[in-house]
């Protein structure tokens, strides 16, 4: 990896993480949900690219970690998508 990359590279898990705090902090907000959801789906595609497809990263803790971590977050968003409609539909009853 060179400074280049590896720049990159964190400035993107900065940016990831400022837009995951703040969906944390307002999560009923459906577009921050939805592209908080994103950058979880284009980090998991990101790592299994480099291990299946590129084969520059072995299958080691240090791939695995964010693997499951974006995994098992895509999982969780997707539930609780359901329960942010749901309440948005609740929302547009109430006005009405």
């Amino acid at each position: 990896v060179n400074g280049l990359q590896a720049r990159t590279f964190g400035v993107w898990t900065l940016l990831a993480s400022v837009i995951r705090c703040l969906c944390a902090i307002d999560i009923r907000n459906g577009t921050l949900y939805y592209i908080t959801l994103f950058t979880f789906v284009l980090a998991l595609i990101h790592f299994l690219s480099e291990v299946f497809i590129y084969q520059t990263a072995a299958l080691t803790i240090g791939v695995m970690a964010p693997l499951m971590v974006a995994s098992f977050s895509i999982l969780g968003m997707l539930i609780g998508l359901q329960y942010l409609e749901v309440e948005a539909v609740s929302q547009n009853k109430k006005k009405n």
